[in-house]
């Protein structure tokens, strides 16, 4: 799983070394922040593919990694089986149009986004954890309960 890095300027993913092989990928990637225009949540992240693997590695069904082609857009994915995944979607990203991404930390990404955040970069989990609780009208805490078995 992709480690998602977000400061005031830009989103970083960092990768592996193993991911760095699959996707033939020297450096993570860093996304200018005012280039995001949309992210979403997905358990199927296989359905955001389009057009055609180069250079990266693709098995069906079990890993698409590295840049995908298409007319006019140029994709970055990393999806691994059927796994929670988030599609964020560029504009004005000199390399692409779109992250696919297999990471169980979307909904903190997408938190962490809303948030004014410091100058140096730090995990969008933590980020996430650091915000604050939103209170109801009337001043009281919502109530969670857990869920029957």
């Amino acid at each position: 799983m992709v480690t998602l890095l977000l400061d005031q300027t830009q989103l970083e993913v960092v990768l592996s070394p193993i991911e760095r092989a699959a996707t033939f990928h020297r450096e993570n990637l860093r996304i200018e922040r005012d280039t995001i225009v949309k992210v979403q949540l997905t358990g199927d992240a296989w359905t955001w593919l389009r057009g055609v693997p180069g250079p990266g590695t693709h098995i069906p069904g079990v890993l698409a990694a590295g840049t995908w082609k298409a007319a006019a857009t140029t994709d970055f994915a990393l999806i691994r089986r059927r796994r929670p995944s988030v599609v964020i979607d560029l504009e004005g990203d000199e390399t692409y149009q779109r992250l696919i991404l297999t990471t169980r930390h979307g909904l903190a990404l997408t938190q962490a986004l809303r948030l004014e955040v410091s100058e140096e970069a730090a995990d969008v989990v933590e980020i996430a954890s650091t915000a604050p609780i939103p209170v109801q009208k009337g001043g009281k805490r919502p109530v969670i309960r857990p869920r029957p078995a």
